[in-house]
Parts: C-alpha cells; structure tokens; sequence
C-alpha cells in the first residue's frame, strides 16, 4: 500500500474554516458519530473537529518524511494531532513539532517547506488522483474501477477483494 498526499478541499484558506462553514451540523455529527464507531474497537478516538485544516504543509511535510525514513511516525503523528487532538495542522509550529516528535531534521524540514521543495510532488499526485476520480480520503484503488471510499468495514474489502478473484 502506499500512501498518496491530496488535498480534498485545496481552497482552504491557510489559516482554515470552521467546519460548519462547509458542512450541515447533522452532517457533521453523523461524520463524527461513524468516525467514533469505526474508530472504537481499534482505540481510534476521534475529537469533536471543528476547524478545517489546510493541508498543504501536512502533506510537504508528509513528503519530506518518506525522503527521511520516518513516514510512518510522521504520519501517525498527523493523524493524531489532527483527529484525536484537534490540533490545526496547518499551523507551521504544529508540523514542526509534529516533525520533531517524529524525528525529523526540522530545520531541513523547514528549509524544504520555505523552498516549496515537494510542491511539485503534491501537484503530481493531486493530478493522479483526479485522474482516478478520487473526491475522498481514504480512497483505495483496487483495480481498474474498484475503489474503496471513506473509512469503511472489513467486511467491504472482504467483499470487493473476492470479487477481484
């Protein structure tokens, strides 16, 4: 599996929008209530998110951490602070700090983000990922017109994995 940075609402202002600017308030909770049911027999907690972050630099730094070897606690880390902490990822001083715990280079890390270093890459991705009609995250391409959208369970890809065979 590998994980491809796109960016769903890249109109977002840098420094976010209230959820309930974008989205209807039983949508929000009925977003929160499946993100909390799915989430709970993994350990997975899920905050009341009520700002949209902007991604961009989450996902430049994302990049940064696959060239360092420390995807992985980079991205957990995001997740988290996002997801469970309700922290704005993006905010500069989270992803450093997010990028610090995860044992990055922050001032390389910084450097690559001033540089706008992985810009082209997110570009890239973002036009595949249109290409593959991708609207939502997580999106898993299976095949050719197989996709998985959105957190779902595993009795899903239980189901289009047979129906690959």
């Amino acid at each position: 599996m590998e994980w491809l940075g796109i960016e769903i609402h890249p109109d977002t202002p840098r420094e976010g929008v209230l959820i309930e600017q974008m989205f209807r308030p039983e949508d929000v909770d009925r977003m929160m209530q499946n993100l909390r049911s799915m989430g709970a027999p993994f350990g997975i907690i899920f905050s009341d998110i009520t700002t949209i972050s902007n991604s961009r630099l989450a996902l430049q730094a994302a990049e940064f951490s696959k060239d360092q070897g420390r995807f992985d606690a980079f991205h957990d880390a995001v997740l988290q602070a996002y997801f469970a902490a309700g922290m704005d990822i993006g905010d500069r001083e989270v992803i450093a700090q997010l990028g610090r715990d995860a044992g990055l280079d922050v001032p390389a890390l910084e450097k690559a983000l001033d540089e706008g270093t992985y810009l082209f890459r997110l570009n890239e991705m973002q036009d595949e990922a249109s290409r593959a009609g991708v609207t939502g995250v997580p999106t898993f391409l299976l095949g050719p017109q197989r996709t998985i959208v959105g957190a779902q369970p595993i009795e899903v890809f239980r189901k289009t994995l047979r129906s690959l065979a």
